[in-house]
């Protein structure tokens, strides 16, 4: 199923890669992942992430960044901005993003601790790495069913219904 088939009303959990997507106005996705996000900011759907999953997009918006801005490869990245923390003080498109969030009117869902250990049970029983698995702790949790994401892996997971971008 895509985005388009996410029924009017319809609560939804947006993965790291849709926000991605969207931010950075990727060719094959950007379009479909920005139309989502308008959905939810025109309130047509209910939007959901989680602290961890804006953290990860952050974090990766910094790394396309530097590579783009200092013609750097994304191998090593990180070890570069760890060596060059100037540079990384030069870096905007990463907060934009986190500040246009709120405007878009995506609830950021925050992590009790306990989820950690039911993300390692989940992880456990399905195979997903522990953050994705940490999605799905959290989808439950707030009685989530609708993921946004670009990976196959949740389909592995039962009680959740994946949408992608096309």
């Amino acid at each position: 199923m895509t985005f388009a088939d996410l029924a009017l009303g319809a609560s939804v959990f947006l993965d790291a890669n849709t926000l991605l997507y969207h931010f950075t106005a990727d060719a094959q996705f950007g379009a479909a992942c920005t139309d989502l996000v308008e959905r939810i900011e025109r309130q047509e759907l209910v939007g959901f992430a989680a602290t961890h999953v804006v953290s990860e997009v952050a974090h990766r918006m910094m790394t396309i960044e530097v590579s783009l801005k200092f013609a750097r490869p994304f191998a090593g990245i990180v070890g570069w901005m760890k060596q060059n923390p100037t540079d990384v003080q030069q870096l905007t498109q990463f907060r934009q993003a986190i500040a246009e969030l709120p405007r878009y009117r995506i609830q950021i869902l925050t992590i009790p601790s306990a989820l950690l250990d039911s993300a390692a049970v989940i992880s456990q029983q399905t195979g997903l790495l522990h953050n994705d698995a940490l999605i799905v702790a959290v989808m439950q949790v707030n009685g989530l069913t609708n993921l946004a994401s670009n990976d196959r892996d949740f389909d592995r997971v039962p009680g959740i219904t994946r949408y992608a971008p096309q």
